[in-house]
């Protein structure tokens, strides 16, 4: 009797742990994920690009002296608005000393030389007056005379230009630095007592300033290899500055580099876009900025969010899983079209009564088959 119950016993346990590992194997095969669903919709999209760069003056002029010498007053500061012509530094000559010495000998020498042949102008004169020497004779002396004379003129002006920086012994015209074009004093790179040279066959020359028109700014960045054949001469742009908070100014495109350049592995060539600077704007040179150009645009076409997308490991075709029953799905093979980076243009494949599987934000998406296998 006792070995009855016991093997009733043990048969009761058997069947229990059957029954609970059955139970627990069916509740855990149950999905503990429920997903939401979509409908694809119509909106307008465009795919764009964006190039980073700066907003520079058009054209940014440099101011150089016109001797050498030495920065003796500064009359205005950077940021100043100049007219053509108005006065910006004064310069002071220190002239070279080999220079100077040189140019008195030379002084002195055509003194000497002209009073020789003056000497030699009289004497022929006087012959001439008597009918000795011939008019030929008298026009080659009198020819030497005057050509002396113009010496002594050009070597007295090539001192008084070392040692004064102006012919006429006024400095005014060289030693004044004034303003070429107006705009506004982008930079004063000198300051007073600094030396300055002049520009020449070996040597720029010394900045003393930098003169620009703010009124017409240009935005120059640069875009990648892979969308700079998509540019075109004339497009619009968007330009957005740092410095200037919920702001655009609208710009063309007016220049592709026809050359790139290789910077950190990547190919990027070099662009330029007018910038229309509005009245109540003050935009100063250098302010980073960043432009956006439309490549692509199109209207009410059919979309979904980008997020929904898979794609085959295999064929790296896209595909959606759009629901078959209550938390059923199947996978749709589509075809796309442009993207924003937000929602991407549905070619074929869907239509707004499909409902699209979306994707659990704490869940990551599989790709390809192995996704397929799950939905199934």
């Amino acid at each position: 009797m006792n070995k009855i119950l016991k093997y009733v016993g043990i048969a009761i346990l058997v069947l229990g742990a059957l029954w609970a590992a059955a139970f627990f194997v069916k509740s855990n095969s149950k999905s503990a994920i429920t997903y939401d669903t979509t409908n694809p919709f119509t909106a307008s999209i465009e795919k764009k690009t964006v190039a980073t760069g700066k907003v520079i003056p058009e054209d940014e002029v440099e101011i150089k002296p016109q001797i050498s010498g030495i920065i003796e007053k500064i009359y205005l500061k950077e940021g100043a608005v100049v007219n053509a012509g108005d006065l910006i530094a004064k310069i002071k000559v220190v002239p070279n000393e080999q220079s100077l010495n040189q140019a008195r000998g030379r002084v002195k020498n055509a003194e000497i030389t002209l009073n020789n042949t003056k000497v030699e102008f009289d004497r022929n004169k006087q012959l001439f007056d008597k009918g000795v020497i011939s008019s030929q004779d008298f026009n080659t002396q009198n020819l030497r005379y005057d050509q002396a004379k113009l010496e002594l003129q050009n070597a007295q002006s090539d001192y008084q230009i070392i040692r004064l920086g102006s012919a006429d012994g006024s400095s005014t015209a060289n030693t004044n630095i004034r303003a070429t074009v107006a705009g506004t004093v982008l930079e004063i790179p000198v300051k007073e007592g600094d030396q300055v040279i002049q520009s020449n066959n070996f040597n720029d020359g010394t900045t003393i300033a930098t003169i620009a028109d703010l009124s017409k700014m240009i935005f120059e960045g640069k875009v990648d290899e892979g969308e700079v054949g998509k540019l075109a001469i004339g497009m619009p742009l968007k330009i957005s500055l740092g410095a200037i908070q919920d702001k655009s100014f609208d710009a063309n495109l007016r220049f592709i580099a026809p050359k790139g350049i290789e910077e950190a592995g990547a190919v990027q060539f070099k662009i330029e876009g007018d910038v229309t600077v509005e009245d109540d704007f003050l935009i100063r040179a250098g302010y980073s900025a960043n432009a956006s150009l439309v490549l692509e645009k199109k209207d009410d076409v059919l979309v979904i969010p980008e997020a929904l997308l898979q794609f085959d490991k295999k064929t790296d075709d896209p595909y959606v899983e759009i629901e078959i029953g209550d938390q059923k799905f199947e996978r749709k093979d589509i075809e796309i079209g442009i993207s924003d980076g937000v929602n991407v243009e549905i070619v074929s494949g869907l239509t707004k009564s499909d409902k699209v599987k979306v994707w659990n934000k704490t869940e990551p998406i599989k790709i390809g088959d192995d996704k397929e296998e799950e939905s199934k």
